[in-house]
């Protein structure tokens, strides 16, 4: 187990996950030491596939600490053996290909509820010129319908994606982390809901943006499309989906 942080200890530690992805982090390092560091205990480098070391020689304001999987893992299952290494208050979930313009942890970890056990900022999509809506519970019906005229999105969000996701450390460990159950796809919106349902409360930085650069594989491997739709499968047949539901039901 990691120790304790002193209170003077950059509060954040970072898990990031690359699957042949290291020229993708290359940049996102460079962002975050340029303008995170002070936030920045450490970040946990996951090699999900053998690949060239094309970060090798450089260095950061922060540590980087690796682990090389001898097999491939799934989403989840990689982000929490990652928060095993974690001895700070704050656990930040990122994909290798955000993109930061400025400081968002720090000004993220200021504005904290005490209540907020999940934090992010608004998201900008490749092509866009406004900030992804929130997003809704996903259901069959609400799949079917988000993009017709008349459909409302929700002014606090269900649920956010897992490309970044800042843990309170303690929440994080107090449902057990990502269910491990999902490949990929879906747990994003399942940890969501069993944060939710243990007490926490979503916490979107309205005034804070970060960049996402990557296009949709779903929408061109017919992998991903399958891990999707499987995916939504295990959603919507989970204890978890079906309590939130019920909780949104009852406006508590």
């Amino acid at each position: 187990m990691p120790a304790p942080p002193s209170p003077s200890s950059p509060p954040i530690t970072i898990s990031i996950v690359s699957h042949g992805q290291l020229a993708l982090v290359r940049p996102l390092l460079e962002q975050l030491d340029r303008f995170c560091r002070s936030s920045t205990a450490k970040v946990v480098l996951t090699l999900n596939i053998p690949e060239p070391d094309v970060l090798a020689g450089l260095e950061w304001g922060f540590a980087v600490e690796r682990i090389e999987n001898t097999s491939p893992k799934g989403f989840g299952a990689n982000h929490n053996q990652a928060f095993g290494h974690c001895g700070t208050p704050w656990f930040l979930v990122l994909n290798p290909d955000i993109r930061l313009d400025g400081d968002v942890l720090a000004p993220l970890v200021a504005q904290a509820a005490p209540d907020a056990g999940l934090l992010t900022p608004r998201i900008l999509e490749p092509g866009h010129s406004a900030p992804e809506q929130h997003r809704a519970v996903i259901t069959p019906l609400e799949i079917l319908t988000r993009r017709k005229p008349g459909y409302v999105r929700p002014a606090v969000p269900d649920w956010i994606p897992g490309l970044f996701m800042l843990f309170r450390s303690q929440a994080y460990r107090q449902i057990g982390g990502f269910d491990e159950r999902f490949f990929m796809y879906g747990e994003d919106f399942d940890i969501c809901a069993r944060t939710q349902l243990a007490g926490w409360k979503l916490q979107v930085g309205e005034d804070l943006l970060a960049r996402h650069e990557a296009q949709r594989a779903s929408r061109s491997s017919r992998k991903h499309l399958y891990w999707h739709v499987t995916s939504l499968l295990k959603v919507w047949t989970s204890g978890a989906f079906w309590r939130y539901l019920r909780t949104r039901s009852r406006g508590t």
